[in-house]
Order: structure tokens, then C-alpha cells, then sequence
């Protein structure tokens, strides 16, 4: 974590220096001399409303239709592991009038266990800019006899294959980050996937699954609330919203670590013109008092940069999350 820190705020340091405040939004074109954007832009989020990607797209979006007096609309196409979705994104025209708001799973994870992935992450998509990060948190239904993560891998390993966990899909970061902690740790939870963040939360509420693990903002009003219990957070360091909770590494599995994050991305071939604007007006509106309060809220830091920071970014992780699928055997079911 602590070189990624180092990275997104060397991206913040840069955006802030693009970014003064007051700045106007400039006209663009997209590349048929028309002033963009001149209809509403749809921002295509590859996960159901509710979740974390989902939250994080509306903060910024309704930011940037402010900044450019037009409708910016969110399309939510969840299903396969975001990769419905993300797939829609890579087939629009690249005009800028579709883009992908996406987290890790779609662009670093997914892609690795389809027998033939609809599209390739490094070479079907225009890296625009590198949204942020937000630490994972391993949270239990309160019925649960655990309070901390040394006690749940004792009771997993009391009651092999008894206890199941949600996740946002097959395949997506709250997957395989706990199948991650099944092999640290030797023990056995059954593995209950949902089609987004948002379901996964209503089961785990309703305790038809004991255990789940997601980005900080897709649980921390249940949290809050006491609906669940929060046992960890995945960042190599505490996080200043719950200073109280260890991280997994210090809890019990030294080393451990899965960070969320997020990019925007538009489909190959769009214009650099128009790359420039959007990478321009995205990083501003995540440095306005508005958006940098409401990820604040949730523990996720902006992150913002070029859009080769995400390029690089995108590249290290997906061959990373390459070699855990390779490793654990998992596929798309």
C-alpha cells in the first residue's frame, strides 16, 4: 500500500496543480470539429446502483454535468463480473459520448477466467484518468460468534465448509481477495456470488451469508448502523475513518493486501483532444470540495494523474490479479 500511497499522491499533487480552483471547463472537439459535449454523455458503471463503483461514478458525474451544463447519465449494466458492461464501453464509437466508470474487477480480474474474454483490458480501452482507491473491509453478520478475523479462521477451521461468503460475482475483487485469505489461512468458506455489491449487501443482512468482503463505501452505512460487523480492512495501513479496526495483515495474515480503485475509460480510438478534456474535467471534479468530501466519507482518496499514470497503473494490476487466478484455479462458472 505504501508505494501505491506514494504513486496516487504524487497523481493528487499533479491534478491539483492542473486543477486551480475556479477553473472553467474548455471546449473540446470531438474530433468532427463539434463542441463537445454537445448531448448527454453516458457513463456506463458495470455493476448494479448501490455499490461502490456505482456511488463514486455518481459523485463524479453529477460534478461534471455541472462543469459542462449537459446531462452526464449513468448506465448501470451489471452482470458477469462487469464484464457485460465493460464490454458495451469497448464496442461504442469513440466519439466521447460513452465512456466506463469501472473498479479493478472488469479491467484486472475478470478478463482472466473467460474461456474467451469479450475484450482485452490493455488494448480495447482509452485509459483517460485514475479515479481512486478505497481499502476493502471484511465484515460479518452479526450472528456470527466472531469478532475479530484470528476468530473467524478459528471457527472455519472448527466448521470446514459450513460457514459461506457473498461476493460481487465471480471473479471480481471481493472474490478472489477472500479466496486469498482461504489459502493463507487453510480453512474453507463456500463461496455464495451476486451480480453487484447492492445484493450481496441485502443477503448478508438478511444472514443467508455470514461473511462478505467489499470496498469500504459499499458497507460503511451498515457498519455505522451495526447491521454488521467489521472485523478488518485489506490496506497495508489503518484507515483514519475506523482507526480502530486492524488491517487483515496485522489481524492475522502478514502480507495480505487488496485494495480497491477505480478508472475512467473511453473505447480505443478516442480522440487525444478529446482524452486531454476529459482526463482534464474528470481529475477536476475529483478535487471540488464536493466530490473529495463524499469519497472522504467513505474512506477513498481521489487519485487523478495522466492518463499513461493509468495506462501503467491498469497493466501492473492486471498482470498481478493474471498470476492469483492462474494460481488458484478459479473460473467463470
Amino acid at each position: 500500500m505504501n508505494a501505491r500511497l506514494a504513486i496516487a499522491c504524487s497523481m493528487m499533487t499533479a491534478a491539483a496543480a492542473l486543477a486551480p480552483a475556479g477553473a472553467v471547463a474548455q471546449p473540446a472537439s470531438t474530433g468532427s470539429g463539434q463542441a463537445y459535449p454537445a448531448k448527454p454523455v453516458r457513463v456506463i458503471v458495470p455493476f448494479p446502483p448501490g455499490g461502490a463503483a456505482d456511488i463514486v461514478a455518481r459523485a463524479i458525474t453529477q460534478e461534471m454535468s455541472r462543469a459542462w451544463g449537459a446531462q452526464v447519465i449513468v448506465d448501470n449494466r451489471a452482470g458477469a463480473g462487469g464484464l457485460i458492461g465493460a464490454e458495451q464501453a469497448a464496442r461504442a464509437a469513440p466519439d466521447g459520448y460513452t465512456l466506463l466508470f469501472a473498479s479493478a474487477s472488469p479491467m484486472t480480474v475478470s478478463p482472466h477466467l473467460a474461456a474467451k474474454p469479450p475484450y482485452h483490458p490493455l488494448r480495447d480501452f482509452t485509459p483517460i484518468v485514475l479515479i481512486g482507491f478505497s481499502p476493502n473491509v471484511i465484515v460479518v453478520h452479526p450472528s456470527l460468534p466472531v469478532h475479530s478475523v484470528k476468530a473467524l479462521i478459528a471457527l472455519a477451521k472448527a466448521r470446514p465448509g459450513q460457514i459461506n461468503y457473498a461476493s460481487n460475482g465471480v471473479g471480481t475483487l471481493s472474490h478472489l481477495a477472500v479466496e486469498l485469505i482461504k489459502h493463507q489461512a487453510g480453512i474453507n468458506l463456500v463461496h455464495v456470488p451476486y451480480k453487484g455489491g447492492a445484493p450481496a449487501i441485502v443477503d448478508t443482512l438478511a444472514g443467508h451469508c455470514s461473511v462478505f468482503l467489499a470496498a469500504y463505501p459499499t458497507l460503511s452505512a451498515q457498519v455505522r448502523a451495526g447491521r454488521l460487523r467489521a472485523l478488518a480492512v485489506t490496506s497495508a495501513q489503518r484507515i483514519a475513518l475506523a482507526p480502530e479496526l486492524p488491517t487483515v495483515a496485522e489481524a492475522a495474515l502478514p502480507g495480505f493486501e487488496a485494495i480497491q480503485w477505480w478508472g475512467a475509460y473511453g473505447p480505443v480510438g478516442l480522440p487525444a483532444e478529446l482524452v486531454a478534456r476529459l482526463n482534464a474535467d474528470i481529475g477536476r471534479a475529483l478535487f471540488t470540495t464536493e466530490v473529495k468530501s463524499r469519497l472522504a466519507a467513505d474512506a477513498a482518496e481521489p487519485a487523478g494523474g495522466t492518463p499513461g499514470d493509468l495506462a501503467a497503473y491498469l497493466k501492473t494490476d492486471y498482470e498481478r490479479w493474471g498470476k492469483v487466478v492462474k494460481a488458484s484455479g478459479i473460473r467463470a462458472d
